[in-house]
């Protein structure tokens, strides 16, 4: 099999992940790919001098989430591949079990697993509902925070994360994918740069005839923002929304009114202004902390 991770500024993250990967037991020989993002802290480097055997992809500039990791899928041998995030731990049965459970499911073509924070709560990325214009402007403007999460929620009810089946849409911190499925279905779409990606991709999945699986009797850290700090970029923070913005524009229902389409775009728009503000602020009050010091 082959594990593909693409990084950038988060070598330490990266080098756990690695080492998770090592201690993995029962599951067959492993290929790993790393994609990096023309990171600044030595990643490429470190790498290469602590895990000579990984296939290590320098990248010249910053190209993105989904094409990075097509760059890693490309180079991937024969048998299934798994797309994994560089801020993820794997337990050391994860890998067999989850390769195990795809193997009895022969109509499933990408299997996720269960996400767990450091503070051991759920990753509610870990599984979605495929977002809708409906359930979309409930998620933007936060109304499922107030009335609760519901069947049809972008981010469904906390029990569904404990019941396996089918899902709406996985997370890419974590996707286990037949070989036959990929080679079907190819790789990411590239016009999302970051986010969105792995809900596009799920739904491609699906619309090939393939299932889309979440196991959740595996568990797999995942720290968050490995990658892109614990406070977006004014850059992170406009690919995410425009991430929802090409979503929707690729797969909103023919039957969307327009008025319901005005509704999700102004909530897209409204949902970056807020958002980049309040990166502003973080960003000058830290500044400032860390000038006082």
């Amino acid at each position: 099999m082959t594990v593909v991770i693409v990084s950038y500024q988060c070598c330490p993250s990266l080098l756990r992940c690695l080492a998770s990967l090592r201690r993995q037991v029962g599951a067959p020989e492993m290929r790993i790919v790393v994609v990096d993002n023309a990171s600044r802290d030595g990643t490429v480097a470190t790498v290469r001098q602590t895990h000579p055997d990984v296939t290590v992809i320098p990248n010249s500039r910053n190209v993105g989430f989904g094409a990075a990791t097509n760059q890693g899928l490309a180079l991937a041998d024969e048998g299934p591949v798994l797309v994994l995030n560089p801020d993820t731990e794997v337990p050391p049965t994860a890998l067999a079990q989850c390769l195990a459970r795809l193997d009895e499911l022969p109509a499933v073509g990408v299997l996720g697993c269960k996400l767990v924070r450091a503070d051991g709560t759920v990753d509610r990325a870990s599984r979605r509902n495929v977002p809708t214009p409906r359930n979309s402007l409930a998620y933007i403007f936060r109304l499922d925070r107030v009335r609760g999460p519901r069947q049809d929620s972008y981010n469904p009810p906390a029990e569904l994360y404990d019941i396996e089946g089918e899902a709406g849409a996985l997370c890419g911190a974590f996707m286990l994918v037949r070989r036959e499925a990929l080679d079907e279905v190819k790789g990411f779409d590239e016009d999302f740069w970051m986010y969105g990606e792995d809900l596009d991709w799920s739904i491609r999945f699906r619309e090939a005839g393939w299932g889309v699986h979440y196991l959740p009797t595996v568990s797999v850290l995942h720290l968050k923002g490995g990658s892109s700090g614990a406070t977006r970029s004014l850059r992170v923070t406009y690919e995410f929304s425009r991430a929802m913005w090409v979503f929707f524009d690729k797969h909103r229902p023919p039957s969307t009114s327009p008025l319901l389409l005005a509704l999700v775009r102004a909530g897209i728009v409204l949902h970056l202004v807020v958002n980049a503000t309040r990166s502003l602020i973080v960003r000058q009050v830290l500044a400032r902390a860390r000038a006082v010091r």
